[in-house]
């Protein structure tokens, strides 16, 4: 099969289209076709050698696919040859064919695109286990999305937005804010001219936001912390602006103010299978119902997967990029 490797991971590292062996389904396991990947800031960083996969898992990037199931092991009760499904991947998802366990793997909703599909595990994954799981985000409060603009920033507004929420979002540029309106912000800050948590006290007439789901990290830190009301949580899942940043306790502990920080790669496979199934029952039925979609920005090839990165990294893209075999 082809799949995209990475030559010479480190901060020269290149994407390149390979030939490897194809992959075999254990017991539990799930074998697919895949239709198109996500692709994810993590991939990057993968390239650049800053986030090594998993014991066990697969050289080559690739965190979630969409496809058709080609094959199941033995003791796969659920899925048969033929389903539509998306699966959440530890790695490997660049490539015609994936392997995964059968508990990460979800059916396409309903009215949704197969290839578009792939834009959805790792994005609805992440938002309802930050937001509801730990954020404890709740239907009448205020929370800020960093990065409303990327894969997974769009959706976050969406299903905060569905959950009832009041969706303050950070976007760069007249444009992408404008977007992020139209997908329910109330409130979008242009992070190229504005001070978000002077706009967050503004908009909340000084309360602050109940919830932070942040990608920046270092930098932001106490800007964060700033923007929370009483009681408020901050919720750290990446790292855009450094991994190191400076904070103000008083102001923390002014607040009651909790800050958790989160990964969903690493996590053990039972807890996996559980935010996949909390993830199907709660978010799939918004996104049949239309409440919640994903935003694709491109479609790209597999022998062009390097633009794609470039096309990430540059910060052009507005919600996911997509490679399709």
């Amino acid at each position: 099969m082809r799949a995209v490797t990475i030559s010479g991971p480190g901060p020269s590292g290149k994407l390149s289209l390979s030939t490897l062996n194809h992959p075999n389904a254990g017991q539990s396991d799930v074998l697919i076709d895949v239709a198109a990947a996500g692709v994810n800031r993590a991939d990057l960083l993968q390239r650049a050698g800053y986030y090594p996969p998993p014991p066990g898992a697969p050289d080559w990037p690739g965190l979630e696919i969409s496809g058709t199931v080609k094959r199941v092991g033995p003791g796969v009760s659920r899925w048969r040859a033929g389903d539509r499904v998306v699966a959440l991947l530890e790695g490997g998802g660049y490539a015609e064919q994936a392997v995964v366990r059968e508990t990460q793997v979800l059916p396409v909703p309903d009215g949704v695109d197969l290839v578009d599909a792939a834009a959805l595990p790792e994005a609805a994954c992440t938002v309802w286990n930050n937001l509801v799981d730990v954020g404890r985000l709740r239907a009448g409060e205020w929370v800020l999305v960093h990065g409303g603009s990327g894969g997974i920033g769009t959706l976050a507004i969406q299903v905060a937005r569905a959950l009832g929420a009041h969706v303050v979002a950070t976007a760069g540029g007249a444009e992408r804010t404008a977007r992020c309106a139209g997908l329910g912000a109330e409130v979008v800050v242009d992070h190229r001219t504005q001070d978000f948590a002077d706009e967050v006290l503004r908009a909340t007439d000084g309360r602050g936001v109940d919830v932070v789901l942040d990608l920046l990290g270092g930098r932001a830190l106490n800007d964060n912390v700033r923007a929370l009301a009483r009681g408020g949580r901050l919720v750290v899942i990446g790292m855009q602006q450094g991994r190191r940043g400076e904070l103000d306790l008083g102001a923390l502990l002014a607040r009651r103010g909790t800050v958790t920080g989160t990964l969903l790669r690493s996590r053990p496979a039972d807890e996996k299978a559980r935010i996949v199934a909390d993830t199907e029952q709660h978010v799939w039925p918004l996104v049949a119902a239309g409440r919640v979609r994903p935003v694709v920005h491109a479609r790209i090839p597999f022998d062009e997967a390097q633009s794609a990165h470039d096309l990430l990294e540059s910060g052009e893209a507005f919600g996911k990029v997509l490679l399709v075999p």
